[in-house]
C-alpha cells in the first residue's frame, strides 16, 4: 500500500510537529519511528530537509515530491534540487491540487526552475522533463509500465506543439539542440501545447476536434 503525506512544507508546520512529537529527532523520524518511511512513500514538498534527512530518505528508497506552483504560491520555502541529486533519492514533481496557481506539469517545470535558480543550481531541460515522465512513473513503482518510449510499455504520452503561441515560435527559431528546444517548451508553453493526447497508443484527444 503507498502512503502519500506532507513532509516539511513550512516552518510552522515543523515546529507544530516537533511540539506534538518532542520525543523524536525530526519531522521525518516521527514517519520512520512508525514505520511509514520506504519504498511506496510519497513525501509530498519536503522542502526544508537537512543532510540527515535526505540520507534516511535514500536509505529507505522514499520519494520526495515537490510541489513548486504551491511552493512558491504559500511562500512555503525553496525545494533543494542540488541536495536530492548529491544523495541520489527518488524524486518526482507535483502541483499539490489546487493549492497552487496551476495543475499543469509544464507549468509546474518552468516553476522547478526558477525555484532551482535561486539556490544557485541550474536545473537541466533533461532533469525537468525526467521528473515528470519516468521520475513520477518511478514514484509509484510503474516504470515497467509507463515513463518513456520502450518497447513493450503501455503508450501513455502527449505530442507537444513547438509553435502553440507566436512568442513560443518566435523563440523557437533560435533554438538549435534538443536541449535549447526542450527548455523553452518547458519555460514558455502552456496547456494549448498539446496537441494530441494517447492513451495505451490510441488517440483519445486531438486539440484541433475542439
Amino acid at each position: 500500500m503507498y502512503l502519500q503525506t506532507h513532509l516539511c512544507e513550512n516552518l510552522h508546520e515543523i515546529a507544530w510537529v516537533r511540539e506534538l512529537f518532542p520525543e523524536r529527532k525530526s519531522y521525518l523520524d516521527v514517519y520512520d519511528y512508525y514505520g511509514l518511511v520506504g519504498e511506496k512513500t510519497l513525501l509530498g514538498h519536503s522542502l526544508h530537509l537537512d543532510d540527515e534527512d535526505f540520507i534516511r530518505v535514500k536509505e529507505t528508497g522514499a520519494v520526495l515530491c515537490p510541489c513548486p506552483p504551491s511552493n512558491f504560491f504559500l511562500g512555503s520555502g525553496l525545494f533543494k534540487f542540488a541536495k536530492a541529486k548529491e544523495y541520489n533519492v527518488k524524486a518526482a514533481l507535483g502541483t499539490d491540487l489546487g493549492a497552487g496557481n496551476t495543475f499543469s506539469m509544464v507549468r509546474a517545470m518552468d516553476e522547478a526552475y526558477k525555484m532551482a535558480q535561486l539556490q544557485g543550481y541550474s536545473l537541466s531541460p533533461f532533469e525537468a522533463f525526467y521528473l515528470v515522465t519516468l521520475g513520477g512513473a518511478r514514484a509509484l513503482s510503474l516504470e515497467d509500465k509507463i515513463g518513456n518510449f520502450e518497447v513493450g510499455k503501455e503508450a501513455d504520452f502527449i505530442i507537444m506543439d513547438l509553435k502553440s503561441t507566436p512568442f513560443l515560435e518566435f523563440r523557437m527559431q533560435f533554438t538549435k539542440t534538443l536541449r535549447d528546444k526542450l527548455f523553452v517548451q518547458m519555460m514558455l508553453s502552456d496547456d494549448r501545447a498539446i496537441r494530441e493526447t494517447y492513451v495505451y497508443g490510441a488517440l483519445v484527444h486531438n486539440r484541433e476536434d475542439r
